[in-house]
């Protein structure tokens, strides 16, 4: 399986891009995007990645594509972000991940859960 880590235009580093402190919690968090390939639809991929990103306290949101992928925003702590990309680079019992690409982004202070998305 091929992942692949964007570094964003511009940025010197790819770990700690887009950090923000949570005031409540004094904790940095980070934010990505992800692109997963494979047979990822019709497997639970999407309810199974929603109930993997509340279990590790992420927000964000993940949808099914028209081209047959599955796309990810997901926010946290750099740990439980690592973790949950180790989720994504097997995904659930059904699915067959055969490409993970994961890119840096900034958080987005909006987000407060993690969602499935039509």
């Amino acid at each position: 399986m091929a992942i692949e880590r964007v570094k964003p235009a511009g940025h010197s580093a790819v770990v700690g891009y887009g950090g923000q402190i949570d005031t409540t919690k004094g904790q940095l968090v980070q934010a990505v995007t992800a692109i997963v390939t494979g047979v990822v639809h019709g497997v639970g991929f999407r309810y199974k990645t929603r109930e993997r990103a509340q279990s590790l306290r992420l927000a964000g949101w993940v949808r099914n594509r028209s081209d047959g992928t599955v796309e990810i925003w997901a926010q946290g702590t750099t740990d439980a972000l690592a973790e949950f990309s180790t989720f994504l680079e097997r995904g659930p019992r059904f699915a067959t991940v055969t490409s993970l690409s994961v890119e840096d982004v900034e958080p987005d202070a909006t987000l407060d859960q993690f969602e499935i998305r039509l």
